[in-house]
């Protein structure tokens, strides 16, 4: 007996709704410091009715709501953003190997937050530096390509020297920083965590991750069009330019917000949509939220182990890289790899 199509869309819309919340309650029980289901329950109930139970003890209720429930909401941020912008620029793009940090994102943030731990500036004028060269990064990228050649492959070449020249004053930086207390932080910033996030941290993000994915959600049918080529877009009536430029700006958005919160995080922009479209196909309208679904629950796996492997934390972005390359690998032995 074969089920409706209208019912295996509701299942399937269902799967990809709750496969999320399955992950954040499971990551919310681990650490060190085991905390049972039921008791993550409570405590949640618990603080949104102002009612929790007394029985909970004080340091569940600091570990959930102060400590985990931060880390696993930036995990889901993070996720969310890198996976949706990847499937962008692929699309964009018309190239499997595109990821958000095409246009040099990465590195113009990765100068930012070493440039504010060399000046000795705290950590949300680290956060809010990275955003900033982040943004900037992007505005060079769109002037060397210029106004009248801004076709993908003068983008993608005009990101990668962008990006180069980033990476060398990152290099730069690193070489003058004081190799006890700034090199170390330099370089873990570089490898992705998502240490010490605080609610500040993630409220002073939130507005414009919202927005970015809003205008993305509006542009979705037009990010189809335009994965046809310019001809075609043209052909149907868009303004290729204007549509373009407005998808990327906020798929750029999305990324750099992401970077400045965790870090350089990479594959989750690469690996993800290439799972997204093998489920759903290359249908923007499904890709962007099963992405999202896909990279949350990915990304929240990852740093559960990252937090709970061995004593010592690993960097996000290393075991992201360890996980990501063999399923890459897979989807190129397996004939998987493309953008439509």
């Amino acid at each position: 007996m074969t089920l409706p199509a209208n019912t295996k869309k509701v299942w399937g819309a269902m799967l990809f709704i709750l496969l999320p919340v399955f992950c954040i309650l499971v990551s919310l029980t681990l650490g060190v410091y085991r905390i049972s289901v039921p008791n993550v329950f409570q405590i949640l109930l618990g603080k949104m009715t102002g009612n929790i139970p007394e029985e909970i003890k004080a340091i569940e209720i600091s570990m959930v709501w102060d400590v985990r429930l931060p880390r696993i909401l930036g995990a889901v941020l993070a996720g969310c953003g890198l996976s949706i912008a990847g499937g962008v620029f692929q699309a964009l793009f018309s190239n499997p190997l595109a990821d958000p940090y095409t246009l040099g994102v990465s590195n113009g943030a990765g100068f930012g937050a070493a440039l504010a731990i060399v000046l000795s500036f705290s950590s949300m004028m680290i956060q809010l530096s990275a955003l900033c060269f982040g943004i900037v990064s992007v505005g060079l990228t769109f002037l060397l390509a210029g106004r009248k050649r801004r076709a993908p492959v003068t983008m993608i070449l005009s990101g990668m020297l962008v990006s180069a020249f980033f990476a060398s004053l990152v290099s730069l930086l690193k070489f003058t920083a004081d190799p006890q207390e700034k090199l170390p932080q330099i370089v873990y910033w570089l490898m992705g965590s998502l240490t010490g996030l605080r609610y500040s941290k993630l409220l002073v993000v939130l507005p414009g991750f919202l927005t970015a994915v809003v205008v993305l959600h509006l542009y979705r049918w037009r990010i189809n069009i335009l994965s046809m080529g310019n001809r075609e877009a043209k052909s149907m009536g868009l303004n290729v330019r204007r549509d373009r430029t407005m998808v990327i700006l906020a798929s750029t958005l999305l990324t750099a917000l992401v970077v400045s919160i965790a870090g350089i995080i990479g594959w989750v922009g690469i690996v993800i949509p290439h799972l997204a479209r093998m489920i759903v196909g290359p249908d923007f309208r499904k890709l962007m939220p099963v992405s999202a679904s896909l990279g949350t629950c990915f990304l929240l796996i990852i740093d559960d182990i990252c937090r709970t492997l061995t004593a010592q934390e690993i960097p996000i972005g290393v075991v992201t890289g360890i996980i990501g390359i063999p399923i890459f690998l897979y989807f190129i032995l397996r004939e998987k790899v493309s953008w439509a």
